[in-house]
């Protein structure tokens, strides 16, 4: 449950966030923060391309870029459904790819699934909180959709600056 203290600190964190406009710049400091208040492992932030129905992240911890089909694995399951999906034993569930864990040498244990919305209320991407000692709770599901909406104003922003900085990169040439 989120104190006076938390709601302090999230501030804070969101007042540091709004000076870092790039996606590059900004998702490390979203998953280092989520994974300090949840006591997961890992966090993976994933952005949806509706062009290529592609979700990909730029910051999967330890890991080089993950790219899933939006119709594949709890991450395209969070997408299309649109809401949270807590999965403490992903092994035993058949949304769950574990070719991933395969190609990394990651073994999840349990994954908290979050969609994150943009000001349309569209999916834009979706958050993943992975290897909670214990597993993860409804509480860890209320304080995460709270994160989740938190940050996606940023992120919805952050794709937009990537946008335009890259149609002035190309432009230039």
């Amino acid at each position: 449950m989120l104190t006076t203290a938390s709601y302090s600190t999230l501030a804070e964190f969101g007042r540091t966030l709004l000076n870092r406009p790039t996606l590059n710049e900004g998702l490390p400091m979203i998953s280092e923060y989520a994974k300090q208040v949840s006591g997961a492992e890992r966090c993976s932030i994933f952005i949806y391309n509706p062009k290529i129905q592609m979700l990909w992240t730029t910051l999967a911890d330890g890991m080089e870029k993950i790219m899933v089909h939006q119709d594949d694995g709890i991450v395209g399951h969070t997408l299309k459904e649109g809401k949270p999906l807590l999965v403490n034993d992903p092994y035993d569930d058949p949304r769950f790819l574990p070719i991933i864990d395969k190609k990394t040498g990651f073994v999840t244990e349990n994954i908290a699934s979050i969609p994150i919305f943009d000001s349309s209320r569209r999916v834009i991407g979706v958050f993943q909180l992975l290897n909670k000692p214990g597993g993860f709770s409804r509480e860890d599901a209320k304080f995460m959709i709270f994160f989740a909406h938190y940050i996606s104003g940023y992120i919805e922003l952050a794709m937009l600056f990537d946008d335009e900085a890259t149609l002035l990169t190309k432009g230039i040439r």
